[in-house]
């Protein structure tokens, strides 16, 4: 890498920090070009680099923020290039910082935004950190809502033929060297009424589509709507109720676009899109989102196979709402905990939080006051995770009348999770012994998934046939693989 020139003096600061986490300048330089990699970048930097950096010599581009960032996760509390003694420069937008500021927050997310391009491999390319889990659920944990979020207006001249109609949601994604950044828009519009109102429609819309036809059929064109529509109202003039709301929406919408990259395995950004939802939650003062977006976080950890901080960010999850919650999201609460123990095998653990969760939705009444964003979880979401809960602990046979119980319960509406319900009931089955209606089970869910964009839908079709290679000769298995030949 080209590095400028060394400057005078010894980098003080940046030799404390060292010491402080116990670095080695070999184990530095290993830990930097890693974070590199995350971010697509290949750095190769050793030793020589670290003793170069020591006596003064600055290193180029995004790599200041990167060695922030290996010390922010080293030691537990944000750290900027500055306080290494390096050149401020332009942040590089890993997505995984908890940002001190609502200003800030929009300019991490905002990057984000602008960054998501590309073909899905490309995508898919990001890392999932689970070390990145931590640092954000501890600052939200321990954080408050800031003081003020509110915007003072700009004078703006209006047409003399009035206000211009209001934006309408890009059919298309937007050639990227077309874009144009938000310092180069014109002055901030005046957020509206109409325009939040706008935003939980979209929201409603994407949500939608996410359920109906998986995540990557509409996911290029939310993430246009939030660079293109949404980013200039957060950089626009608003007060602070106005304000609140608008940070709101963004979270919901942003916490969306995360969902919608972990259903086509594009886990590391959908990693950086939960944490800054997690942060705009804060500003927006919505508690009880922010643990939402935590139990999101958690379902996340918990499809990669991360039990252990799946539990914890439940845990926190609880924590930080504490009873204030409505009964449905203390429901959903104990329910993400419930299926991080069903996944680490904690047979005891699984069932007390399902039990939990089970008399914390018989307490909810007609008539209470339920945020949109908990609506879906009902008596048929429950069952669902009492079935993947029993089937992951291969209690098979609890796991398919809980199965069949969301089946009979849940809406066509949500295609996609009654695609993972029903594999779950044909996982049962077979665990059951029950081959044939297992494998009649499976046919249905992999005709649905072959309709979808959904990483996600295939790949629990996929772990049901990794399942019945042990009957792979058997005539229900051979007409199961005949039938799946057919759908390609």
């Amino acid at each position: 890498m080209t590095e400028r020139p060394a400057q005078r003096t010894p980098n003080r600061q940046l030799a404390a920090l060292i010491a402080e986490a116990g670095f080695s300048n070999a184990g530095l330089a290993r830990r930097v070009d890693q974070l590199g990699l995350e971010h697509g970048l290949d750095l190769r930097y050793d030793k020589t680099s670290v003793t170069r950096w020591l006596r003064g010599q600055q290193p180029r581009g995004t790599t200041p923020a990167l060695i922030a960032e290996v010390f922010t996760r080293r030691l537990g509390r944000r750290l900027t290039a500055q306080d290494l003694g390096l050149d401020a420069c332009a942040p590089v937008y890993a997505g995984l910082e908890f940002a001190g500021s609502p200003d800030e927050a929009v300019d991490i997310v905002g990057g984000l935004w602008r960054k998501d391009s590309g073909s899905h491999a490309e995508l898919r390319k990001i890392a999932f950190t689970p070390a990145g889990l931590v640092v954000p659920s501890r600052d939200w944990l321990i954080g408050r809502a800031d003081e003020r979020v509110a915007r003072a207006e700009v004078p703006v001249r209006i047409p003399a033929q009035g206000r211009p109609a209001p934006p309408r949601l890009p059919a298309v994604p937007l050639d990227p060297a077309r874009r144009r950044a938000p310092a180069e828009r014109g002055p901030g519009q005046r957020v509206t009424g109409g325009d939040l109102a706008a935003l939980r429609s979209v929201g409603e819309l994407f949500r939608s589509l996410d359920d109906r036809y998986g995540g990557g059929h509409a996911r290029q064109a939310l993430v246009r709507y939030l660079e293109h529509e949404l980013e200039p109202m957060l950089r626009g003039t608003y007060g602070e109720q106005t304000g609140r709301r608008l940070f709101a929406a963004a979270a919901d919408l942003t916490r969306l676009a995360g969902w919608t990259s972990y259903d086509i395995a594009a886990h590391g950004l959908a990693q950086r899109y939960f944490v800054q939802a997690l942060r705009l939650s804060q500003a927006a003062g919505d508690r009880a989102y922010g643990s939402y977006v935590l139990v999101t976080m958690s379902r996340q950890a918990v499809y990669l196979g991360h039990g252990r901080e799946a539990v914890q960010l439940a845990r926190v999850a609880q924590q930080g709402v504490g009873t204030s919650a409505p009964p449905v999201v203390q429901t959903l609460l104990h329910a993400a905990e419930a299926r991080a123990h069903g996944l680490l095998g904690e047979v005891r653990a699984c069932t007390a939080a399902l039990v939990r969760a089970e008399r914390a939705l018989e307490t909810a009444r007609p008539g209470d006051e339920v945020p949109h964003w908990a609506r879906f979880f009902d008596e048929a979401q429950l069952a669902d995770e009492f079935g993947h809960c029993h089937r992951d602990l291969q209690q098979f046979r609890a796991a398919a009348q809980h199965a069949e119980r969301s089946l009979q319960l849940r809406a066509p509406v949500y295609a996609r999770s009654r695609l993972f319900c029903r594999v779950v009931l044909a996982t049962a089955r077979l665990g059951l012994g029950e081959l044939d209606q297992a494998c009649q089970l499976a046919a249905e869910a992999a005709g649905q998934a072959a309709e979808m964009r959904s990483v996600r839908a295939a790949e629990y079709v996929r772990d049901f046939e990794r399942r019945l290679e042990p009957y792979r000769d058997a005539p229900p298995v051979r007409g199961y693989r005949d039938k799946v030949a057919a759908l390609g």
